[in-house]
Order: structure tokens, then sequence, then C-alpha cells
């Protein structure tokens, strides 16, 4: 059994102490900075709670505890405290992914109880960048537009599917994961280079602070991959977020994955973290 030690769920009170704890590491903490930002700490708009570890005043840690379970600048007690309020509600999340120290601590923790997971990515690491980018933009990557959604779909569940393992097609028939990519193109946080109504490379903004925004879900269609096209369809990504978004473009990219890692240091980018997932 897990020692059971003391946390509590977050509220408007607290708004000030926990943005000063996820400021400490905007990079690595910019999902959680996101969500702040556009809601606060209310739980229903949220879709999650927040975890804090410490008392009002003393705030030392906090948990995002929604479709990811995300551990912020947590101490070693915090993560203890963390794992026995997730084992006693049981698993909600469908990943725990976050540093990587702090997420091995926590799937250690809650794997006998939750069980196996689907995949453990225990080294990811967390790459920025804070400037303009070393090679030269793709001028044909732009932004995509609403009436462009059909167009990217395919694109986005062939990357989705490659990346994580399973369609996200499964279930809903695709419906949520639909409505996500329209949300994305209607905030302007998707990219794509589309020629003669294929896409031939593409990425998104998935979680923007003020400070920081990161990017997911780069794709080059696989007959081109090994060209370059990646390489420049970021550099477009980076000039353009850094310009209409935030002033870092981040990102996490698994340690296997070593032609993506090589590119992105072509950009410019370079490594500032490491993270791990737990994927369920």
């Amino acid at each position: 059994m897990l020692k059971t030690s003391s946390t509590r769920v977050l509220d408007a009170r607290d708004l000030d102490e926990v943005r000063a704890l996820v400021g400490r590491d905007p990079v690595a903490d910019v999902f959680v900075a996101s969500r702040l930002e556009a809601c606060g700490l209310d739980a229903v708009r949220l879709g999650a709670e927040v975890w804090g570890y410490g008392d009002r005043g003393r705030l030392e840690s906090v948990c995002y505890s929604g479709a990811n379970l995300v551990p912020v600048q947590a101490t070693p007690e915090a993560v203890r405290a963390f794992a026995e309020r997730a084992r006693r509600q049981g698993r909600r999340c469908s990943s725990v992914v976050g540093p990587s120290v702090a997420v091995e601590e926590l799937w250690t923790l809650l794997q006998p109880h939750w069980g196996w997971a689907r995949e453990v990515r225990p080294r990811q690491p967390v790459m920025a960048i804070d400037d303009e980018p070393s090679v030269s933009p793709d001028p044909d990557v732009r932004l995509v537009e609403p009436h462009e959604i059909n167009l990217l779909m395919p694109a986005c569940v062939a990357m989705f599917t490659e990346e994580v393992g399973v369609s996200p097609l499964t279930g809903d028939g695709g419906v949520l994961y639909r409505a996500r990519v329209e949300e994305l193109i209607a905030q302007r946080r998707a990219w794509a280079r589309i020629q003669d109504g294929a896409v031939l490379f593409k990425a998104e903004i998935g979680a923007a602070s003020s400070e920081v925004c990161q990017v997911q879900g780069v794709w080059v269609h696989p007959s081109l991959r090994g060209r370059g096209m990646g390489t420049v369809g970021m550099a477009a990504v980076v000039q353009q977020a850094r310009a209409t978004v935030s002033p870092v473009v981040s990102l996490y990219v698994n340690d296997y994955n070593v032609a993506a890692r090589r590119a992105y240091e072509k950009v410019g980018f370079s490594q500032v973290g490491v993270f791990a997932s737990v994927l369920f």
C-alpha cells in the first residue's frame, strides 16, 4: 500500500501560487500553463482537477489530473502524495506525461494498482528554440484554413496512428479527434504544405502560454521522407509561431527517433530537458 499524504484540490484562491510554480520552468510546464491561462483553476472549465501539495501560501508541487496526469515541480514527497490520490480515485487518464524523474516515480508507485500500460517511453528529449530558425523556412508552409479540414484529417490520423500506436478513429469514429483538429485550425495553430490537394507536411501547436508554445503532430508524407522537407517545414512553423503565438517554441520527441532529432537540431532547437510518457 502507498502511504497516504496530504493533497488537496486547488481553487481560484491558489491561482497566483500555481502560476508562480509553473513559471519556474515555462518550457516543461507549458501544457499546464496553457490550461491555467485559458481556464484558471475552475475544474468544470478545465475538465480536470489540479492537485496541490503544500498548504496555501507554501505550495510545493502540483499535479494536473484530467485526460493526462501531469506532475509539475513535483518533489519526491509530492510524487508519493499524488500517486496515493491517483490510486484511490482509480485511473481516469489516458497518459502520464512530464519530467522523466517524476513520471517514472509516479508510475513505479501506480503500476501495481493500475496494471500494465500499453507503452512506456522513458526518455523523450525536450527541445526548444527562442530565435530565428537556422535554415530557410519552406515558403509554402502556411496556416490551414477551416474549409481544408477534410484535406488535413487523413494526415492527422496517419500521424497519430504512427506516433501513438492506435487509431484516433477508434471508439467514437473520430468525432472527438476531428473536433480537436477543427479547434486547432480555428485557433490558427495548424500549419501545412498542401499541394495538388494533398498534405505533404503538417504540424500543430498543441499547447501555448504567453511565453512558450509546444509543437505536436509533425508529419511528412511517407513518399517524401528523408529529403529535408520536415526540416524546412519546421523552420516555417517556428518562424510563424514565434511571430503569432509565443516567443519560445518547444517540443518533445522520442529518443529513438534520431532522424527527427537531427532535423530539429538543424532548425536550431536545443535540448533543455527530458520527459517520459506512460500510455494506456
